[in-house]
């Protein structure tokens, strides 16, 4: 990361141990935003505002932080929601999602438009259109669904501009986890800092 360790706080440590505790380590990011504890907290309860009374699946879900992910060239919320649609669905759903092909057709109807949907948020929310919509409406996501992806779009393009601007690189402990197929269809951003022999 491009920024050093802050000084120890009980809330910094706070969120270390929760890394630990859900993680078996401390992520880069949990580091990282130990610098504002409570902005991460601020974050954490917004996602799970947003995510818990969803009418959006876990599936869902997972498709459109990979989707998010890949289109902002954010290889750490890639490989990590990677893995997370990989068990939701399989490691070739999750690599199709993350590499914006589906050569063996393994993405759904509803798939492919919550995927062309979230790509055309990130790459120009004002390039949108009513057709857009109507596609999503087509492969079945009903007008709350609809703006409940778009916000949850939003809100992994702010949490992943801060980790990506200040340098937090994929953990190598889940770089390790992650199915190969998964990591194949990463081939952008930062690569994991492997531990030192």
């Amino acid at each position: 990361m491009f920024l050093p360790e802050p000084e120890p706080s009980e809330a910094g440590l706070r969120i270390r141990q929760s890394s630990r505790d859900t993680h078996g380590f401390v992520m880069n990011v949990a580091h990282l935003w130990s610098w504002r504890p409570d902005v991460f907290d601020g974050f954490a309860a917004l996602r799970n505002q947003l995510t818990s009374q969803s009418a959006l699946t876990k599936r869902d879900q997972a498709v459109i932080v990979c989707a998010t992910a890949s289109q902002l060239g954010d290889s750490y919320s890639s490989l990590a929601w990677g893995k997370t649609l990989a068990a939701e669905a399989t490691p070739a759903v999750a690599a199709a999602v993350l590499s914006a092909t589906d050569p063996a057709g393994v993405l759904t109807p509803r798939d492919v438009a919550l995927t062309a949907w979230v790509r055309k948020v990130v790459a120009d929310p004002n390039g949108t259109t009513q057709s857009d919509v109507d596609a999503l409406k087509a492969a079945g996501f009903g007008d709350r669904e609809i703006f409940e992806a778009t916000a949850l779009t939003a809100f992994r393009v702010a949490f992943a501009a801060v980790n990506d601007a200040l340098g937090a690189t994929p953990d190598w402990q889940l770089f390790e986890t992650v199915p190969k197929a998964v990591v194949s269809a990463v081939t952008y951003g930062r690569a994991p800092e492997l531990p030192s022999p």
